[in-house]
C-alpha cells in the first residue's frame, strides 16, 4: 500500500494531515475544546467534495474555451435527526452568463464524476491498526 499523508497532533484538538507537498490543518470549535483555529475534520470532508465537484466544473468549461466568469457552486444537506448524519446533499451550480444551453446536462456528467464523490458512493474498505511502541 502506498503511504497517502502522516498526521501531525498539534496540541489541544489541532490535527495537521501532512502531504508531501501540502499541510491541511485541522481544529475544533472554543465550545468543543479546541481553539477555533481551523476547519473540523467534518467541514474538511463537505469542502473535499464540493471543490472537487467545483474543479470538475471549472475543466469542463475551459475544456471548451467558456468563460468561468460568474461560475458558481454552493452545497446543501439535508440532516436525518434520527441516524444523527447526513441523508442527502445537493450540489447547485450557477452557470455563466452565456453558457450554452446544449452543454447543461454535459457539465453536470462531467461534475458527478468527481473522484471525491466516487469514493463515497463506492466506499473503500477501512482497516485500523493499533501499534505500541
Amino acid at each position: 500500500m502506498k503511504e497517502l499523508l502522516q498526521l501531525q497532533f498539534s496540541g489541544g484538538k489541532k490535527v495537521d494531515a501532512r502531504f508531501p507537498d501540502v499541510v491541511v490543518r485541522s481544529d475544533q470549535p472554543v465550545d468543543e475544546g479546541g481553539e477555533g483555529s481551523a476547519a473540523q475534520p467534518f467541514q474538511l470532508f463537505l469542502a473535499s467534495i464540493a471543490t472537487c465537484v467545483g474543479v470538475y466544473a471549472v475543466s469542463f468549461c475551459e475544456a471548451r474555451d467558456l468563460s468561468t466568469d460568474g461560475l458558481a457552486l454552493s452545497m446543501r444537506g439535508a440532516f436525518d435527526e434520527q441516524r444523527k448524519r447526513y441523508s442527502k446533499f445537493t450540489l447547485h451550480v450557477v452557470l455563466p452568463d452565456g453558457f450554452p444551453e446544449k452543454y447543461r446536462k454535459a457539465i453536470l456528467r462531467v461534475m458527478d464524476q468527481c473522484f471525491v464523490k466516487k469514493h463515497i458512493v463506492d466506499p473503500p474498505e477501512f482497516e485500523l491498526i493499533a501499534d505500541l511502541p
